[in-house]
């Protein structure tokens, strides 16, 4: 896949997370504040009720300067949870010179700095909630698992396409799923078998659907395993039929921990992922998923402990 579907799919599994829109609005905030204090510093200066002092001639531009950059680095990225941090240490500077010039305020200059305080209060504490949630959401996006497998079926990209569309299909060569039942044309519901017996279950909703071509989803929010995935139907070369591209992204609850119990078993992301294609192949060119003694589902240990080599069929008896 290209970087663009590389984004795509990023976006996908962030999905409209309080995580990034608070901070994107308090970007905004930024701009409006920062455009404000650098355009009219007196009139800023006066109406939040310093402008006797005269330090505030060269203060106020200076702190719009700094909610610009804020502002800016809030807004610009795809992900704009960086600086969290830097604006609650912003807030905390800003608060502490307020308290000390309000020792100096009488009458209406005092009334306008309580009520620029409290502004500022109320903004700090937006913006530590900011930060604590990008804090959440980096660690779990260091959790995250991304996969990419292709596999090359003897089959039309109309034929593998019609297949996998219909979403209610994927348990058929998927082994952890459960179930997926189709709610309308674009939400589905999904089941999977978690470890120890335990079932995962989420919704999820097609976000791109290029008939013949490519078909994306991702879990909605509130999803304990979100999730996002694209599969691209082309032409093989040589019209040997078509090569199906899978890009999967996930988080896995259990983290860390969970993935190295996993590998420890056998069960690794991408060879799961490339046992399902394969038998997603099998399926799609023989119409079952073809299975033998002598043929491994997959590195899982514990699959592999009960396997025999293949035996040949025994003769009948005249």
């Amino acid at each position: 896949m290209d970087d663009d579907d590389d984004g795509v799919l990023l976006r996908e599994l962030d999905g409209p997370q309080p995580a990034i829109r608070l901070p994107r609005a308090l970007g905004w905030l930024s701009l409006a504040i920062g455009g404000g204090a650098l355009a009219v510093p007196q009139r800023v200066a006066r109406l939040t009720g310093v402008d006797d002092v005269p330090a505030a001639r060269t203060l106020v531009p200076a702190l719009g300067a700094r909610y610009l950059a804020h502002g800016v680095g809030l807004t610009a990225g795809r992900r704009p949870v960086g600086g969290a941090w830097a604006r609650v240490a912003g807030d905390a500077l800003d608060l502490t010179l307020l308290s000390r010039a309000m020792a100096d305020r009488r009458g209406e200059r005092r009334r306008r700095l309580t009520l620029t305080t409290a502004v500022v209060g109320g903004v700090a504490a937006l913006d530590l909630l900011a930060a604590v949630r990008a804090g959440r959401a980096r660690r779990a996006w260091r959790r995250v698992i991304e996969v990419r497998v292709a596999v090359t079926v003897n089959r039309s990209p109309a034929e593998a396409y019609r297949f996998w569309r219909d979403l209610e299909n994927l348990p058929r060569f998927m082994s952890h799923l459960e179930s997926v039942r189709t709610d309308d044309l674009r939400r589905t519901h999904w089941v999977a078998r978690g470890p120890a017996g335990r079932y995962v279950e989420w919704d999820a909703e097609i976000v791109e659907d290029q008939p013949n071509r490519r078909v994306a989803w991702r879990s909605l929010p509130g999803a304990r395993v979100p999730n996002a995935g694209r599969v691209r139907f082309e032409p093989a070369p040589g019209d040997r039929g078509t090569e199906v591209r899978v890009h999967l992204r996930y988080a896995p609850p259990a983290g860390a921990l969970g993935r190295a119990v996993a590998k420890l078993f056998g069960e690794e992301p991408e060879q799961q992922v490339r046992d399902d294609l394969r038998r997603f192949k099998q399926v799609l060119e023989a119409g079952e998923v073809v299975r033998s003694e002598g043929n491994p589902d997959g590195i899982s240990v514990r699959q592999q402990v009960h396997q025999r080599p293949a035996q040949p069929l025994p003769t009948s008896r005249r």
